[in-house]
């Protein structure tokens, strides 16, 4: 079969690739924005890749075109699939009927954190022995690529909550039918799509009425957001986790047949944790406890851990393996992956979309260098690039995300929401917001010093400012006056 795929080099639409390619399908496709690491994700695997929608791209004619959820009416090649009568589908849709319907599928939801739990999950899976199939919206440091058609009942996918495609608007995960989900938090976001925060609870409501009744709803305590959406309806059991919750209160929610997971923070940044698992007794009594050691920073990574143990317990892994899987884990393309280290000066590339993921981060990397009694400043350079941001409405979260750098750069777009002068303007810390990527590397060239950590934060390529700041920072001399 001929798959050819319209907006290939998204995240999720490029992993769909790989596994209709593992399939043994002659897959092609085409995108606007080619680049890696997708891009060369894609090539390795011998898929071919056309710059642009072009109708040509179309010849002869595939046996189905999967059409990406970027892509609209209007769009040359969508027209062109609409007007010949081609046999067209969406991403999810395909993954459901062609890869999932007879699967055990492990879902990861959430606002924050998907792409980073499903990965976690997912080496948990392998580094066990299990081997799983997994859709990943990211490339991982552990794994050979970010989709495998896998070797067993099991499969990971992350479950987005945006929509389908353009004549499917319901969110990507409702197609799944998990037997464990992870809900990991819910906040309002894809301005762009729902109107409002009780928009996108439906939809997770709808993924719920997915999950069936001898499956697992594995979601965090406290969450206000998650609990009105457990009220609209569920039928599956539940098992709750959290960071730093007293223990009269974890017994509390243990007892009577539940299960409570709680991680007590040896230290700041979270590298070191003790998790106790609590349930299986009128009282929640202490069912394990466990030291987690691993190089991953962070609160909000804690979670993502124990939510991932969780999962891996439910399809049969014993805690102290799921550990071991765990702290052997290397991260993901993108969330604070260090590109380089010129002069002193470490220059890093975090996927933000949104205020909280942009606070949560800046959170950790603050706490890790505090442990490490570092004297830097950590610097953040951020590209509202997401439809939310850019639609302005998150204006002063955005202010207060930010508190825990030392200095924020903000990226202008063309056409903002966003008022950059109130940013500025209302900053906590030194702001200073530019209307192009060349404009921030020689500020920062003029003006970086060593020890410096600049993180950079978008969900776009940021017109390569990466290896651009490595560059000048290379022909940077010592002694650079600093801000």
């Amino acid at each position: 079969m001929h798959v050819h795929i319209l907006g290939i080099c998204g995240t999720f639409m490029g992993s769909l690739a790989i596994i209709a390619k593992q399939l043994g399908h002659h897959v092609s496709g085409s995108d606007e924005n080619v680049y890696p690491p997708m891009s060369t994700q894609l090539e390795e695997m011998g898929i071919d890749l056309m710059e642009g929608f072009r109708p040509e791209h179309l010849y002869p004619e595939p046996d189905v075109v999967i059409i990406g959820n970027a892509l609209s009416r209007g769009n040359p090649a969508v027209e062109h699939v609409l007007n010949e009568g081609m046999n067209y589908t969406s991403g999810p849709q395909w993954l459901s009927q062609f890869v999932l319907h007879d699967r055990w599928v492990l879902g990861v939801a959430g606002t924050h954190g998907k792409t980073s739990t499903s990965a976690m999950l997912t080496w948990i899976l392998e580094n066990a022995g299990m081997k799983p199939g997994y859709l990943i919206g990211g490339v991982t440091n552990n794994l050979p690529r970010s989709a495998d058609i896998g070797d067993s009942a099991f499969f990971v996918v992350e479950a987005d909550e945006y929509d389908s495609a353009f004549f499917d608007k319901r969110s990507k995960f409702v197609h799944y039918a998990p037997r464990t989900a992870i809900l990991n938090n819910l906040e309002f976001d894809h301005a762009d799509i729902f109107d409002d925060l009780e928009a996108i609870q439906r939809q997770f409501h709808h993924l719920i009425r997915t999950v069936p009744g001898n499956g697992l709803l594995i979601v965090p305590h406290g969450e206000a957001t998650i609990e009105m959406v457990l009220r609209m309806g569920n039928w599956t059991s539940k098992q709750r986790f959290g960071v730093a919750v007293p223990e009269e209160v974890c017994k509390k929610l243990a007892a009577n047949g539940g299960v409570f997971w709680n991680a007590k923070l040896l230290n700041g940044q979270g590298s070191e944790f003790e998790l106790t698992k609590y349930g299986q007794s009128s009282s929640g009594e202490v069912i394990s406890r466990t030291l987690v050691k691993w190089d991953v920073t962070g609160v909000h990574n804690v979670k993502n851990g124990i939510a991932a143990i969780a999962a891996a317990h439910h399809v049969g892994i014993d805690v102290a393996i799921a550990v071991e899987g765990l702290q052997t884990y290397k991260g993901v393309k993108r969330r604070m992956e260090l590109r380089g280290e010129v002069e002193g000066v470490k220059v890093y590339d975090d996927f933000a979309h949104h205020p909280t993921a942009i606070m949560t981060t800046l959170q950790g990397i603050h706490m890790k260098l505090k442990s490490e009694a570092a004297e830097s400043r950590l610097i953040a350079v951020i590209e509202p690039r997401s439809n939310t941001m850019k639609l302005g409405v998150h204006q002063q979260q955005l202010v207060e995300a930010c508190q825990k750098a030392d200095m924020v750069i903000w990226q202008k777009p063309e056409k903002s929401g966003l008022d950059f002068n109130a940013l500025v303007a209302n900053s906590k810390v030194p702001g200073y917001a530019f209307s192009t990527t060349d404009e921030i590397v020689s500020f920062i060239e003029e003006n970086s010093i060593k020890g410096d950590n600049i993180v950079v934060m978008s969900n776009g390529s940021f017109d390569g400012i990466h290896e651009k700041l490595l560059r000048v920072l290379d022909r940077s001399p010592d002694g650079a006056s600093g801000f």
